[in-house]
């Protein structure tokens, strides 16, 4: 069944992705494990998406198809009309280095370069990115554009992951529990840098966490359990990252 279009949005808003129909499974030996059963699901430009699910409810296996890093088992994935689910390696790596910004939990910074360095390994293989120094001061971070990650803070290092994900000027950003590792004052500081870029850049953004909380910030929530979409609803009212509470 063909996705219908989110409540609350003009009909003619721009599709960015939209899964139909999408199964993940897994083959473990003997035992098969459903990571994904049948999910239908949009993306809107410009929009803030919060995917909200306990562990293994296949939140980050969906955001991992959509992103290019893996291929469903069955159903189709497209990115603004363009088939994503039966491409090749040569071209999905394409799509992910051009259009796609990823956030993970976990850092993955390179601990002899500095910020900036760091930032600038995206740059150097970009088509039209901003520079390192413009992507960590959208951040706030200009004034550590020259700290080694071992001088910044867990905040400010994934603050570097998200400004590193953002410079090539990426069409979605896909964020993998982006607070996970962070306590809830660091983690109030990395959300409002990612709703900074959502807001001011424009750029369709997919959170996936476990927070119930981090969903209030969000325009449309959906939840996911075991491999399916539970529910969907939409946020009247959005709630500044700073007045979250976990």
């Amino acid at each position: 069944m063909t996705p219908e279009a989110s409540p609350s949005l003009p009909a003619d808003t721009e599709i960015v992705f939209e899964a139909v129909g999408v199964t993940k499974v897994y083959d473990m030996g003997e035992v098969k494990v459903h990571a994904l059963r049948g999910v239908d699901l949009r993306l809107y430009a410009s929009e803030f998406l919060v995917l909200l699910g306990p562990s293994g409810s296949g939140k980050s296996t969906l955001l991992n198809i959509l992103g290019g890093l893996d291929l469903p088992t069955d159903g189709r994935v497209s990115y603004r009309g363009r088939n994503l689910s039966g491409a090749d390696d040569a071209t999905r790596t394409e799509y992910r280095r051009l259009h796609v910004g990823f956030v993970f939990q976990f850092y993955n910074l390179i601990p002899s370069l500095t910020a900036k360095e760091n930032v600038a390994l995206v740059t150097e293989i970009s088509r039209n990115p901003l520079s390192p120094a413009d992507a960590l001061r959208i951040v706030g971070l200009g004034d550590r554009i020259n700290h080694f990650p071992a001088q910044l803070s867990g905040g400010e290092q994934q603050r570097v992951a998200i400004a590193r994900a953002i410079a090539k000027r990426p069409d979605v950003l896909l964020c993998d529990e982006p607070t996970g590792a962070l306590d809830i004052t660091t983690g109030v500081v990395v959300l409002e840098a990612i709703d900074r870029i959502n807001r001011e850049l424009g750029t369709a953004t997919a959170v996936i966490t476990h927070n119930a909380a981090v969903a209030e910030i969000a325009d449309r929530v959906i939840q996911i359990s075991n491999g399916r979409i539970a529910s969907e609803r939409r946020n009247e009212t959005k709630l500044p990252a700073r007045e979250l509470r976990w």
